[in-house]
């Protein structure tokens, strides 16, 4: 998430981990959204540079956070059932 800053960094987690965790129902608080969307953000952001795929800006930040935050809720969700 380039030219975002570390404040952009948070609100984008913070709606990303939101929009997470409608998508999944699941239920989660906003310190955990924040972490969920951050870590999702990193997530997505490591994927898409290894796709190729450039993003840019507040939207595209955005998009790849919540898609990296609902990858990262996938994966933490099928390592609770085993």
């Amino acid at each position: 998430m380039q030219g975002v800053g570390i404040i952009g960094w948070i609100v984008i987690g913070i709606a990303a981990g939101f929009v997470a965790e409608k998508v999944m129902k699941r239920d989660q608080g906003l310190l955990t959204n924040l972490i969920v969307g951050v870590v999702g953000a990193l997530l997505g952001g490591f994927l898409a540079g290894l796709l190729g795929i450039n993003f840019g800006g507040w939207i595209g930040s955005f998009i790849i956070a919540t898609l990296g935050a609902i990858l990262l809720l996938f994966l933490l969700g099928m390592m609770k059932r085993r």
